[in-house]
């Protein structure tokens, strides 16, 4: 096991690499566009944009809008700009979700609910998401701020179905699909619809980089999901057990519940409507023994490749490998 972990973390460390080879500086520059667009005069909020920049993640959907320019015939500032925007967005459901998953870490550092408030964690996300709107304005296209504008309500919509369902132990696998493609995968395929679109692809390629998108990010929350259930904190950074913890149902538990008997179902179930600190590490022998993590596992991993096969409709490329490479990354990930 620790072989295969120093496999995946060099092997995800050689495409990071790759990454910032290909598209580094464009990258470098997404990120003065953020900061710059979200700087504050005042003390209190600069304190706190200062703290949120030390606990963002990989970059992902940044990724996802430039080498999708890449892939489609070069990057040109408009999509530096709209990568800075689908970031926004993504660090304000973070924030927003810390506070609903009442979570105390992420990335290692404390999640801003726990240092300051959920006061200022509901107004960090707002001031997030209007910055993101604010900046799409300037680029004067009608046609990415509705895009952008539309996945913004996908994703809210996906989370708010998501809380509605806390506590549902009669969840299906389909239901749970619906739910984290609008929360998750909706913004992974706007990346890509926004990247190949701004580098003048045609539109049947525009769709085939959506649904690149939107498979990888179904995989991509299907792996967190797992991670969630059986990931090490220190390795993900992250307060972990929190979806048992609020009664979401995820893959693996949705799985387990079809394959247990009665009585064993009314175990689970027990467990479940009454979570606690105990409960993740009461349900892992029944999810390993009824073959549910490999379930999951297998799961996103067929979204990988779905996700590949959408571009076979692009010429060979770097942009495009790394395209490739990356949907089978977010599976083996460990953090």
């Amino acid at each position: 096991m620790m072989h295969e972990k120093i496999a995946r973390n060099a092997s995800s460390q050689a495409l990071m690499t790759r990454v910032q080879d290909l598209i580094g500086n464009d990258l470098r520059e997404v990120e003065r566009v953020f900061l710059d667009e979200i700087a504050s005069r005042h003390p209190y909020v600069r304190e706190v944009l200062s703290h949120l920049t030390s606990y963002r993640g990989k970059r992902l959907r940044p990724m996802l809008v430039l080498l999708s320019a890449s892939a489609c015939g070069g990057i040109d500032p408009a999509h530096v700009v709209l990568a800075a925007v689908v970031e926004m967005i993504h660090t304000a459901t973070l924030v927003h979700d810390d506070v609903l998953d009442e979570a105390t870490t992420r990335r290692h550092v404390a999640t801003v609910n726990s240092r300051w408030s959920n006061e200022t964690s509901v107004l960090l996300g707002d001031y997030l998401f209007t910055h993101a709107f604010h900046l799409t304005s300037s680029l004067g296209d009608a046609a990415a701020c509705r895009l952008i504008g539309r996945a913004t309500n996908i994703v809210c919509g996906g989370e708010m179905a998501q809380v509605a369902d806390r506590g549902n132990l009669s969840l299906s696998e389909e239901q749970y699909l619906e739910i984290i493609e609008a929360k998750t995968a909706e913004l992974c395929a706007v990346s890509c619809l926004l990247g190949a679109q701004h580098a003048g692809a045609p539109r049947s390629t525009c769709d085939a980089l959506d649904g690149f998108g939107r498979s990888l990010g179904i995989a991509f929350q299907i792996a967190d999901d797992l991670l969630d259930v059986i990931g090490n904190e220190r390795n993900t950074g992250k307060s972990l057990g929190t979806d048992l913890q609020k009664q979401k149902l995820t893959l693996p538990i949705i799985h387990l519940l079809t394959q247990v008997s009665p009585a064993d179902s009314e175990t689970i179930r027990e467990l479940l409507a009454h979570p606690d600190r105990q409960t993740r590490e009461a349900l892992l022998p029944w999810l390993d023994s009824r073959g549910s993590l490999n379930y999951a596992r297998t799961r996103a991993e067929e979204l990988t490749v779905t996700a590949r096969g959408h571009l076979a409709c692009l010429p060979d490329s770097p942009a495009r490998q790394l395209l490739e490479d990356m949907a089978d990354f977010v599976t083996i990930r460990t953090a």
